[in-house]
């Protein structure tokens, strides 16, 4: 007899869990004594049940999966979602990676998903003459996966009219950050450093168009929107790169904590919301999503909303003021630069700048009861 879906489900995903269990059942049904004296299984309902836990539920928020903080794939989205707003919703075919995070809110992009690296050849459903073409993303790693031939390829030799937007962050970063043709890494035992733009001409594709930034998401939206508008026909590419931040991150934190403590002086960006400035309607964290965006109360009688605001976890890559920009929002982002181990000339700067601002603050204080009487 052979055993198969009777000890495992039909469907979802084979994890090591699932697995141990469908063996286990397996073994009781033919052979229990080799399961032998085996503790009992853990049973977890006693603790989830606890009133404790059930009060917790209502305190802790619910933390969804999605892009890590400084994602260069988020501003790709947000200028999708832009130009959505202009031109209307598209299909978009997704595909597994990172990317994929993009189906959830505040995004909601993406109709379906086939498989790795086959975004982009399951829109050759929609290779038919139509008011709006479709749209498919795809990673660099599942590009060099199949979709240089299975999507790219079938494109070019079936004139698809489509638009294709390889996202390249120079690694496979869904699977921890392994090295792939593209990536920009000199490894001693592979051959990096190939080009996606130069695969993608070799394979005969002739509207190709690179961005070297993706945070910039003004651009981003006007190379998405000519694709989508452009009178000439059959497959448009863009391949958008930017380095995956949580391997960056752990590449440089390393050499910048290294450099501080050597007492080099290091420029570190970070971000903030002006609070009287943020009207409280989070436009922006809706274009964004970016979970170092949040929001918190102000001790303002006059201020029921609470107004954006972002907190420790920032990595400095901008996302936030580049959509607000892209957009038109409110210009309650700023930017300010730490400065680890200042120069004489740094310090110098500093007091100049807080003396002009303390005289501006002291004028406007003297200016303010005349200002009052009037009123």
């Amino acid at each position: 007899r052979v055993h198969g879906k009777d000890v495992l489900p039909m469907g979802g995903d084979y994890t090591a869990q699932v697995l141990l269990g469908g063996v286990r059942e397996f073994l009781e049904k033919t052979e229990p004594r080799l399961l032998g004296n085996r503790p009992p299984a853990p049973d977890a309902a006693p603790v989830l049940n606890h009133p404790a836990v059930e009060k917790l539920k209502q305190v802790v928020p619910a933390r969804p999966p999605g892009l890590c903080t400084g994602c260069p794939e988020r501003p790709i989205f947000a200028a999708m979602k832009l130009v959505e707003e202009e031109l209307g919703q598209h299909h978009v075919s997704a595909d597994i990676g990172c990317h994929l995070f993009s189906i959830l809110p505040p995004f909601n992009i993406g109709a379906t998903t086939m498989g790795f690296g086959l975004g982009p050849a399951s829109t050759s459903a929609f290779n038919v003459k139509a008011d709006k073409r479709s749209i498919a993303v795809m990673g660099d790693g599942g590009f060099w996966h199949n979709g240089l031939t299975s999507g790219i390829g079938n494109a070019v030799f079936n004139k698809h009219d489509g638009v294709f937007v390889i996202v390249d962050n120079y690694y496979t970063s869904a699977t921890g950050g392994q090295d792939i043709l593209s990536s920009r890494a000199i490894n001693k035992r592979r051959d990096t450093n190939n080009s996606i733009v130069k695969a993608v001409k070799g394979i005969g594709g002739q509207w190709v168009r690179q961005l070297d930034r993706t945070y910039d998401v003004g651009k981003m939206r006007d190379t998405l929107k000519e694709a989508l508008t452009t009178k000439e026909e059959g497959p448009k590419v863009i391949v958008a790169s930017s380095e995956c931040m949580l391997n960056k991150q752990r590449r440089v934190k390393p050499q910048v904590n290294k450099a501080i403590k050597d007492g080099q002086r290091i420029v570190k960006e970070r971000f903030g919301v002006d609070e009287d400035v943020c009207t409280g309607d989070h436009a922006c964290i809706r274009l964004s999503g970016c979970p170092s965006l949040s929001v918190k109360q102000l001790d303002d009688p006059l201020r029921d909303d609470p107004v954006a605001a972002i907190d420790n976890s920032c990595v400095g890559c901008g996302n936030c003021g580049e959509v607000s920009e892209a957009a038109v929002l409110c210009p309650s982002f700023y930017r300010a630069d730490v400065i680890h181990n200042p120069t004489g000339w740094d310090k110098f700067k500093s007091k100049v700048a807080m003396s002009v601002i303390g005289w501006l603050q002291r004028r406007r204080d003297r200016r303010r009861p005349a200002l009052e009487a009037i009123v």
